[in-house]
């Protein structure tokens, strides 16, 4: 699973990229929590909760159903 995490991370990223940020995989746990790290610009934005739900993890979730929830650390 970790795998297709990163593959669908990807995808997301050059967007990310393009306003100064990024995201980091940290962990996939067996339970299917993601856990992601924001930097760059991202790590310090105050949309960043939003960014995380609305983008990251919608999309972590249609391209890796056993995706529970996203979360940064």
């Amino acid at each position: 699973m970790k795998e297709r995490v990163e593959v669908a991370l990807n995808k997301i990223r050059p967007s990310l990229q393009a306003d100064g940020g990024d995201v980091e995989l940290v962990e996939v746990t067996s339970d299917g929590i993601v856990k992601v790290k924001l930097t760059g610009a991202c790590a310090g934005c105050p949309m960043s909760q939003m960014t995380l739900k609305m983008g990251i993890e919608k999309v972590l979730k249609e391209e890796v159903p056993e995706v529970k929830e996203v979360i940064a650390v």
